[in-house]
């Protein structure tokens, strides 16, 4: 288990880069787009994907920095993705007099399209094999930590050569459990305007009930449109709207970015995660949402402030029990079993391959021993608080670009610094009620799990009482404001040193014992662990050949698969729902919430085609990180937008099933049904269908 004090929540669970499944099902697999399965395409659906195709679906492909995926879908930069992923923006937008999450949004002209305060995407254009470098930096270095440093360095030059030589957004992606490494390099637009989205109640019909369920009824959707030096970008690599949309039995792609997946973790490793990690992580979530929904009883505004920070808990929530669940599954864990005794017998049966190979599963449940009694401290050492979090960053970013790149923490190398420089001076407003409210959850957490004497505990305290403490470091910051912040990355280290603003202070007494705690991890255990995981890698591909995809790492993949229902409850799951199902189960519940209907949704009935289908389920091997992502036809034309799976998908992190496991998707011809017949959207709608 890889465990870094700096990742955050959803990325606990050690994300280990391995390589595919043993024996990939046909619609199993979410693959980069240098190794798409071709044969497999051409012989079950007489497909074959041609460069051109593939290059078309991946300069249309974009990835969202806060947390999504997305695709053009005009020529005139209108970029589609789900209302969940664009929500964080609608929240920094929104006032107590324009709350675009509920209400919804939709500019009728240019001039009244939101920027978007903080919001990155990036367009993969270049990828490239560095594998042969990576490795050679370590070769001839016998000391594992010095040879993990080398390997940092090494590609911590890659990444700058290539932004200095290119401009791109320039990052050295591990994948194959380390077998291989890839540079890739993404043309970054940061001028990202909001054109439209639903209300809430329309896009998340159901509520956190049918989160990860199927059927479901909602108009999970919203638009951007992306800027250049002030005008639309305008690109012939978009995605053509195909309003017939996706029919049962169809071929379908999926192209996003997973996010992480730990298909190939070792059962030491899948054994610490389900009795240590999952019930430790769920204890955490729990206690924020519990604190977040009081918080937001308090009155309208303080419900506005932390709404969009439930539904992520909720979200992050239900998808850690279902892991747990999936982890609990004596079938999963078999077939975990399963596949590890397949590939270690075939390692222990080839005497070249034992001796290069065999002691790598020891080797990791040796470090995972280690890591054991550790994942207390890194789950609970958090304040909470996007402002502490925030002054960490400011006190390590003015020591850490002092040195040379290659020496410097992996969050502050060249290449990076100016989306890290871009999220720093965020103008998006911080509201200091609810950073008292988490930072008070988080450390009152830290106490009863670390005990008061914790050295973390006491770095953010000093021995006080926790929520006086809290209200002197939230009230004494200046940090809410970016123009501060700025001073202090332009005043350099002398001027972080000088500061006397609270958050500031309390950052410089944590620094040191958060680098001490890094290298820690990174020297005793990962230090170890990486080429332990590099030796599984070259196993597999040794086995099995290089017939299988990574694990997740929030880059680009396709999936593939077709529309097709699945069995449940003792019945069977439609293929598709239909606005005549939204009307229905709304009616079901009485119009109450979360199944009540819109205003917009209800005086619309009599305008509708009510069996105009509404979303739809696929068989493609999805994630969390492909929200938003573009359900594409043979012809590389969006026929459906993915915003959710299925409950047996959540078990999708370790294993893939294709009798149950679905992504679940709006329809195109339910999201022009709805522009067009709900939010009297007919200029939007005919520039999706390329109507003059």
């Amino acid at each position: 288990m890889q465990i870094r004090l700096s990742q955050c929540l959803p990325m606990l669970a050690a994300v280990l880069l391995l390589s595919g499944a043993i024996v990939v099902p046909a619609e199993e697999g979410m693959w980069t787009f240098d190794n798409l399965p071709v044969k497999q395409l051409e012989a079950k659906y007489g497909f074959k994907a041609t460069q051109e195709w593939l290059d078309h679906v991946r300069l249309s492909s974009v990835r969202l920095n806060d947390g999504g995926s997305g695709s053009f879908v005009s020529a005139d930069g209108l970029l589609l993705t789900n209302h969940h992923v664009a929500r964080a923006q609608l929240q920094k937008n929104s006032t107590a007099e324009h709350d675009y999450i509920r209400d919804g949004f939709y500019a009728t002209t240019e001039d009244q399209e939101l920027k978007s305060p903080d919001l990155e995407i990036n367009v993969l254009v270049g990828m490239k094999d560095v594998t042969e470098r990576v490795q050679n930096a370590t070769k001839g270095v016998t000391d594992k930590a010095q040879a993990l440093k080398a390997q940092e360095a090494e590609i911590a030059a890659i990444e700058e050569e290539s932004k200095k030589a290119t401009g791109l957004r320039s990052d050295v992606i591990s994948l194959y459990n380390g077998s291989e490494y890839w540079l890739y390099q993404y043309k970054a637009y940061t001028d990202v305007r909001l054109v439209f989205a639903p209300e809430q109640q329309a896009a998340f019909f159901g509520g956190d009930p049918d989160n990860f369920t199927y059927p479901r009824y909602d108009i999970d959707m919203a638009l951007y449109r992306v800027y250049e030096n002030g005008k639309p970008v305008h690109t012939e690599n978009y995605l053509k709207w195909n309003t017939r949309g996706a029919a049962p039995g169809d071929l379908i792609f999926v192209s996003g970015n997973p996010g992480s997946t730990q298909r190939q973790d070792t059962m030491a490793q899948l054994l610490v995660e389900r009795d240590t990690v999952e019930p430790a992580v769920i204890a955490y979530l729990q206690a924020r949402i519990t604190a977040a929904q009081d918080f937001a009883k308090q009155g309208p505004d303080q419900a506005r402030e932390v709404g969009s920070t439930v539904f992520f808990l909720q979200n992050s929530l239900k998808a850690y029990q279902g892991r747990y669940e999936a982890l609990l599954d004596k079938s999963v864990m078999q077939k975990k079993q399963d596949d590890e005794n397949d590939l270690r017998s075939k390692v222990d049966a080839n005497p070249d391959w034992k001796a290069a190979y065999g002691d790598a599963w020891n080797t990791i449940a040796s470090v995972e021993e280690q890591v054991k009694p550790e994942i207390k401290h890194q789950l609970f050492r958090r304040t909470g608080s996007q402002l502490f979090t925030i002054a960490l960053e400011l006190v390590q970013y003015v020591a850490e670009v002092k040195k040379p790149d290659g020496e410097r923490l992996p969050q502050y190398h060249e290449a990076g610094l100016e989306s890290l420089r871009y999220q720093l001076f965020s103008p998006a407003p911080i509201y200091t009620d609810v950073e008292k409210m988490f930072m008070k959850t988080s450390l009152n957490l830290a106490v009863e799990q670390l005990g008061a004497n914790d050295e973390f505990v006491q770095a953010i305290t000093q021995g006080g009482d926790v929520s006086k403490r809290v209200d002197e470091l939230v009230d004494g910051t200046k940090l809410t404001d970016p123009k501060v912040r700025q001073a202090l990355i332009e005043g350099g280290e002398a001027a972080v040193a000088a500061s006397t603003d609270p958050m500031i202070m309390a950052a410089r007494r944590f620094d040191p014992i958060w680098r001490a705690n890094y290298k820690h991890i990174r020297d005793s255990e990962e230090s170890v662990l990486v080429p332990a995981e590099e030796e599984l890698g070259k196993a597999r591909f040794a086995v099995y050949g290089k017939n299988a995809y990574p694990d997740a790492t929030f880059t680009l993949r396709l999936s593939y698969g077709t529309v097709d229902g699945y069995p449940y409850n003792g019945t069977i799951a439609p293929p598709f729902t239909t606005y005549y199902g939204l009307f229905d189960r709304s009616a079901s519940f009485s119009n109450k919430a979360p199944f009540n209907l819109t205003g917009k949704e209800a005086a619309a009935l009599d305008k509708l085609d009510l069996a105009t289908p509404l979303d739809f389920v696929c068989t493609a091997d999805i994630i969390g990180g492909n929200s938003g992502s573009p359900v594409i036809d043979r012809n590389g034309d969006i026929v459906g937008l993915i915003f959710d799976g299925d409950i047996e998908s959540l078990a999708g992190d370790f294993v893939y099933d294709g009798t149950k496991n679905r992504a679940v998707a709006v329809h195109t011809a339910g999201m022009i049904e709805a522009l067009r017949k709900i939010y009297d959207a007919d200029a939007l709608a005919d520039e999706l269908e390329g109507k003059e």
